[in-house]
């Protein structure tokens, strides 16, 4: 990229800073590219990585996944535990990706950084509010590039509507609604505890490996594969899962950060899987000209059988997607019916038939999920700054774990985002920042 689209990219970001990394390849230099968590999304994380460097190390708690992505690079050296994985070949791995369940996401990729590898690490950043922040500071004190997968921040249209949002052209905006089409895995109101049979760990799987920091449980395929996203010690449920992507453009759009309070409301609680819907509502304080702004999302089925999503009188006609986002502002609405933001549209359609926009100045990609291991190694080797950076998704990822506290602790939260505190619900303090098992302490 040439120097005025570097300057760009960094003014437009709503965290920028002085970023320099500390070792900076040479444009045809191949990198050393390792990956943890190699089954399922991290599959298709490593695929794509591998087109940009050379795949020396794979690690996966489950054989299955690890002797697959060995065919595909059989040049790779195997591990199970990535902490075996650094020890062995610390100073031959110059970046990684992380594609693991969301609780083991900041131990294996707080390791590696603290090793100086650049990392990519899947969404959401972390299980909890303080691994968010602790990878951020990380990220930052290492001088390690960074990247989210958040795939929609590399498609144009995505970044046009930012554009448009940000040059004014539907005006101030001060309510915002997100949904979405999940949970699409089990978890309450079918099922609500722990399952009372103890079948035999599979030759195949790691079980104390998968368990990572989370506390000792007897294995059961109703937690691997992918069936752990709906389990507190495991994921974050669906505001974890898709947060990231639905939420993200409003959040570029408007530049959030923390919000100054959280409340929730959502079906019945238990102590082992998320409930069967909630509905959120953040609000923001004013950020420079920009208004204060409330934010809903919206997940589950309520009780009635309906999908949870906002008014009808908002979409302004328009069909309600699966999953989207709508920006309410004063002249007009923007719709993305994108559960990554990938599209949009401006309401009214007749108002904005003659309008073009500003001139474009974000970079454009394109090419989605790819686009974002390209990004990430370009920056590697000397490129921009990726647009979603542990500073920025650190913000986001903690605004939406934020979400899921507010969930358990069933009443209004004030949230002091400078110092990672409610002063007016201690209770907060285990749910932002858990006990991890012994060995795995970050």
């Amino acid at each position: 990229m040439k120097r005025r689209q570097f300057i760009q990219t960094a003014s437009a970001s709503a965290f920028a800073f002085n970023f320099f990394p500390s070792k900076v390849f040479g444009a045809n230099e191949r990198l050393h590219i390792a990956g943890v968590g190699v089954g399922g999304k991290g599959s298709g994380d490593m695929d794509q990585a591998g087109f940009f460097g050379d795949v020396v190390a794979l690690c996966d708690i489950d054989d299955h996944s690890l002797n697959a992505k060995g065919d595909r690079f059989p040049q790779a050296r195997k591990f199970n535990d990535f902490r075996e994985m650094f020890d062995a070949m610390g100073d031959s791995i110059d970046a990684v990706t992380v594609s693991t369940p969301d609780h083991t996401h900041a131990p294996a990729a707080l390791l590696a950084m603290r090793r100086g590898k650049h990392v990519y690490c899947q969404k959401p950043l972390a299980h909890t509010v303080y691994e968010t922040r602790l990878m951020r500071d990380t990220a930052r004190e290492m001088k390690v590039v960074t990247q989210m997968g958040n795939q929609g921040c590399a498609e144009h249209g995505l970044r046009r509507a930012v554009e448009i949002i940000r040059a004014g052209a539907i005006g101030p905006i001060r309510e915002v609604h997100v949904w979405t089409d999940r949970p699409i895995w089990p978890q309450a109101p079918e099922i609500v505890a722990r399952p009372s049979d103890r079948p035999p760990v599979p030759d195949y799987l790691h079980w104390d490996l998968f368990l990572g920091p989370a506390p000792q449980r007897p294995y059961h395929g109703a937690y691997h594969p992918f069936k752990w996203r709906g389990w507190w010690d495991f994921g974050t449920g669906a505001l974890g899962d898709m947060g990231c992507h639905t939420m993200n453009l409003p959040f570029m759009a408007l530049k959030l950060k923390h919000p100054v309070s959280v409340k929730a409301n959502s079906g019945p609680l238990n102590p082992e899987t998320y409930p069967a819907w909630a509905t959120i509502e953040y609000e923001f304080g004013a950020r420079g000209e920009m208004p204060p702004v409330q934010l809903f999302w919206y997940e589950g089925t309520l009780s009635n059988g309906q999908k949870n999503r906002p008014a009808v009188e908002c979409f302004k006609g328009e069909n309600p997607s699966g999953s989207g986002c709508l920006l309410l502002g004063e002249k007009g609405v923007l719709y993305s019916p994108s559960e990554i933001g990938a599209v949009y549209k401006l309401l009214p359609h007749g108002l904005f038939q003659e309008y073009s926009g500003p001139e474009p100045y974000l970079p454009r990609n394109g090419k989605g999920d790819l686009g974002m291991k390209e990004e990430w190694i370009a920056a590697i080797k000397g490129g921009p700054r990726p647009m979603s950076n542990f500073d920025y998704a650190a913000a986001l990822t903690e605004t939406v774990l934020l979400g899921n506290v507010a969930v358990r602790l069933r009443k209004k939260m004030q949230w002091d985002g400078d110092n990672l505190r409610s002063p007016d619900c201690p209770e907060a303090g285990p749910l932002i920042r858990k006990i991890h098992r012994a060995g795995w302490d970050i």
